[in-house]
């Protein structure tokens, strides 16, 4: 027979479910430690569960309420989910009603009903999976962009592949239909890159933050251009050095392990896909006047970067959100989101005429979603390559980003400029080419 403790907690649990399930309304369940099976809402109809693994899970939270507890109650599998995928709860909760939150007086009540979890026990919580240093790097001086990158793209290249297309393409994929796979999408967003660009045989090319080397080698073999790109990453050097070998393009395609800031020389055009985030918000204008000097007079640049909200002024030296310390921590240390609004200008004050912006929000959400699935389909594979607390970490993480995207808390933009002129700019009058 269970102790009077026990009996306490899971008669708490089962009427804090029930006061959640009144408020939220969602087509969920919960699965406690005893067994029992709760609903989240009101009739759910769906099979998925929210697994709770010991009282002392809900008494860690209690105790340390934070963003960053429940991370590593997840990762350490105190809390745990079946029945169905981490996006079709996010899905659940960004489809309920409005009205369907928790009110101030009802948070209130609620936790009077977790007393019995005060001194519940608890497994020690490792934070083994963690950014060590400055997670924000807001001071150019605390900044190590080299760390940064290397915490996050050196963790295995076998461990991308299971899950990014052939050509290891690792930002937004264009979807020219909506029920095209990753692959297609991949290679659609490339030559999309590339028209914007109007890149031409011959044109010397520069890709800030190159990944592993995959537009390159498609601006070389299909454009042919002279291609060259910059990293920090030493994984992925050596992978697009060994993929540039294979398909025999040395002589079109180079690469340089140097930050951005260092590098010398003029290139006809320039992309920097999914790079601009990593800079940090304080390094806008002096990434904008570096790209702007590498830059030929006549040449374009096409700014590839994650957005989101616009914010009032002063947002600088704003708090980050929980979220956002979560994903510094765990995924991307030393980033920040720009708004669309506020990099144009910098744009325009570094010297640089805009001439497009396109949205790709919802290309970004599926990218994210059949990447979250693809890694998923390939789970053991992945757990023994990373572990699976680094795995949950990634399920996690990509699951939450196509939430994200698909509610518009975070959005993608292109964004194409030329040095500011007099005269004629270097397009054609319609984009009508773009779309051929």
């Amino acid at each position: 027979m269970a102790d009077a403790a026990e009996t306490k907690q899971v008669r708490a649990a089962k009427a804090l479910v029930a006061s959640l399930a009144d408020q939220l309304d969602l087509d969920a369940w919960v699965r406690l430690w005893d067994g029992s099976r709760l609903p989240l809402g009101r009739n759910p109809q769906s099979t998925f569960e929210l697994k709770i693994a010991s009282p002392g899970v809900i008494g860690s939270i209690l105790r340390r309420p934070s963003l960053e507890t429940i991370i590593q109650q997840y990762v350490q599998k105190g809390i745990d989910y079946d029945g169905g995928s981490l996006i079709d709860f996010g899905r659940m909760i960004n489809n309920r009603p409005r009205a369907a939150k928790i009110r101030p007086l009802d948070a209130l009540k609620a936790a009077t009903k977790l007393t019995p979890f005060l001194f519940a026990k608890e497994s020690d919580l490792v934070d083994q999976h963690g950014y060590e240093g400055d997670i924000i790097g807001r001071k150019e001086s605390r900044r190590d962009n080299t760390a940064y990158i290397s915490f996050h793209y050196d963790l295995s290249n076998d461990f991308y592949a299971l899950f990014l297309d052939p050509e290891m393409i690792y930002t937004c994929a264009y979807y020219t239909d909506w029920s095209n796979g990753i692959e297609q999408a991949q290679f659609d967003k490339l030559e999309m890159i590339c028209r914007k660009l109007r890149l031409k045989p011959g044109e010397r090319f520069l890709d800030i933050g190159c990944g592993w080397g995959g537009l390159l080698c498609h601006a070389a073999k299909y454009h042919g251009v002279k291609a060259h790109g910059v990293t920090l990453s030493k994984e992925q050097l050596a992978f697009a050095q060994a993929k540039v070998k294979r398909m025999g393009l040395e002589d079109q395609v180079t690469f340089e392990f140097i930050d951005y800031i260092d590098l010398q020389g003029q290139f006809d055009k320039i992309a920097s896909i999914g790079m601009y985030e990593a800079i940090g918000l304080e390094n806008i204008q002096r990434y904008m006047r570096k790209v702007r000097s590498l830059l030929a007079n006549d040449g374009l640049f096409l700014n590839h970067a994650i957005s989101r909200k616009a914010k009032r002024p002063r947002y600088f030296k704003e708090r980050i959100r929980p979220e956002q310390r979560a994903l510094a921590k765990y995924i991307f240390p030393g980033g920040a989101l720009d708004d669309i609004g506020h990099t144009v200008a910098e744009m325009e004050l570094a010297g640089f005429e805009v001439h497009d912006v396109e949205g790709w929000r919802m290309h970004y959400a599926r990218t994210c979603r059949l990447w979250s699935e693809r890694l998923m389909a390939r789970r053991e594979e992945a757990i023994k390559l990373v572990g699976e607390e680094k795995f949950r970490i990634f399920i996690a993480y990509l699951s939450g980003c196509s939430i994200a995207f698909e509610r518009g808390s975070a959005r993608l933009f292109q964004t194409l400029a030329s040095k500011s002129a007099k005269g004629p700019t270097p397009l054609p009058p319609t984009r009508a080419d773009l779309y051929r």
